[in-house]
């Protein structure tokens, strides 16, 4: 199915109405910076996987999170797009507008979606400020992918039950200035959350000062990044 999107033009009636506890004072209470980690990749990279086990190690660490799945958000917000271009750039928007509000609520967002468009994946960043979008390329061959296929949507698309199916026949763009990279062809989950969680501890996103802290990312053999 394929949406017929028509973007309403915003009425000069329509005026947002600001919070007086902002986003400052919702990080000052949660103890860190929001940010939306935005994972791209194809399909069967490993995002979902990474993401949610990234997820598990700052929950542990009381830290507020929240994961923003593409096919999760296909059941509801995005329930009326298809796989076209253009709906596939509206489902963006729309993500991008949705993980902008988190931003907003304190909240560390975790969004997992192919996003194949480098114009999309721009829109979104410039959404919210310097150094609250943080792009992860979870790169990986097309060729591996195939061959994990967990879902087995790679070998419908192949058949041709799946139409306009990202790297069969609809292209993939690859991040041109992505924060990250992490390569699942030669890296375990374990090395991929240990590169996003040193970024984060080096760009002051989280703070890993407590002994407490300390003793459950060692406890999650993150121990690696911890700060001495």
């Amino acid at each position: 199915m394929t949406a017929n999107i028509m973007l309403a033009e915003k009425s000069p009636d329509v005026v947002w109405q600001e919070s007086e506890i902002d986003k400052e004072r919702r990080n000052k209470l949660n103890r860190h910076k929001s940010a939306i980690l935005w994972f791209t990749g194809l399909s069967g990279s490993g995002k979902s996987t990474i993401a949610n086990e990234l997820e598990k190690v700052l929950h542990q660490l009381t830290l507020r999170t929240f994961i923003l799945d593409g096919d999760n958000i296909r059941h509801g917000l995005s329930r009326d797009l298809g796989f076209s271009d253009d709906d596939r750039k509206e489902n963006i928007r729309r993500i991008g507008e949705v993980a902008k509000l988190f931003i907003d609520s304190g909240t560390i967002t975790l969004t997992t979606f192919i996003s194949p468009f480098e114009e999309e994946r721009q829109m979104v960043r410039q959404l919210v400020n310097e150094n609250e979008f943080v792009e992860i390329y979870v790169k990986c061959s097309l060729n591996e992918c195939e061959k994990r296929d967990v879902k087995g949507l790679y070998k419908k698309a192949r058949s041709g039950e799946i139409k306009q199916f990202t790297g069969i026949d609809s292209p993939y763009e690859e991040p041109e200035s992505a924060e990250l990279v992490v390569d699942t062809t030669t890296m375990t989950t374990e090395e991929s959350v240990n590169t996003i969680l040193n970024y984060l501890i080096e760009n002051d996103i989280i703070r890993c000062q407590r002994e407490t802290d300390k003793a459950i990312l060692t406890a999650c053999n993150y121990y690696q990044f911890i700060n001495q």
